[in-house]
């Protein structure tokens, strides 16, 4: 890999106050299309908010008749968040992707941050999408939603293909279920909530006309695939169009970190 460094493939960092509503970092996240916010108090740095912590906390039975505009940010924060220099070199990023979810950027002060999504941009893996595919967690279409979000929680993944007679059908990923427990707090009256939600299926809020790649897929044109859609990870297909596993960035990222020789 050529010797980058921080500063060239930062981008704009979103920061949102720990005290501003859930519903407001899902309006955020949606609106500038990424599935992190640096969480600060007082201008300070002190955590993370993202689509999975955001859909743990709306589908706890303890805060479950609350609408996401009456839960606040702070609830749903992580500080698997590092800092770096802009200055530091790539490889630094990859080595702390290995436990956090977001790098701040800082030269003192806030100036840009690095996700899986732009540190993707450098990469230039060998090999093909087969070598480093994990095994694919699927589900059916009529599985209940609440199953799925349970699913991603305890396998620590953030998306699932949907699998129906044999068949990748679809898509769910951990902002599909994130924005429909949203919706569901915010239509359904609470007394109703618990019987209710029982109702909500993965097929109705799964994403269709998935893009996949092949095994034999060189990980140069996943990348490419992934930035493209801008998606975190695509289900892998034999030639007999079988469902055989998943690649994310984040296991292009650990390939490409067990590669390089740190500073």
């Amino acid at each position: 890999m050529n010797r980058y460094m921080v500063k060239d493939i930062m981008a704009d960092a979103l920061t949102i106050d720990k005290s501003a509503a859930l519903s407001h970092a899902m309006d955020l996240m949606e609106k500038h299309g990424v599935r992190y916010l640096l969480v600060t108090k007082d201008d300070s740095l002190i955590g993370v908010v993202t689509q999975r912590t955001i859909a743990r906390v709306l589908g706890t039975r303890k805060k479950s008749n609350l609408p996401a505009s009456s839960l606040r940010v702070v609830t749903a924060m992580t500080d698997k968040f590092a800092t770096i220099t802009q200055d530091e070199d790539v490889n630094k990023i990859l080595y702390l992707f290995r436990d956090v979810e977001v790098i701040a950027v800082s030269n003192g002060k806030l100036v840009g941050w690095v996700t899986p999504k732009e540190a993707l941009t450098i990469l230039k893996p060998e090999g093909c999408a087969g070598d480093i595919m994990s095994h694919p967690i699927s589900i059916s279409p009529t599985e209940r939603v609440v199953h799925a979000r349970r699913r991603m929680l305890d396998e620590d993944i953030g998306r699932m293909p949907v699998i129906e007679d044999m068949q990748l059908v679809g898509i769910i990923a951990e902002s599909d279920i994130a924005r429909a427990m949203r919706a569901f707090r915010e239509l359904v009256p609470g007394h109703q909530q618990n019987s209710r939600i029982k109702n909500l299926i993965v097929g109705d809020i799964m994403s269709v006309n998935v893009k996949f790649v092949r095994t034999d897929t060189p990980l140069s044109e996943a990348i490419d695939l992934m930035l493209k859609e801008d998606v975190g990870g695509v289900p892998i297909l034999n030639f007999k169009d079988e469902l055989v596993g998943m690649v994310t960035r984040r296991d292009i990222i650990r390939y490409e970190d067990g590669h390089q020789s740190h500073p």
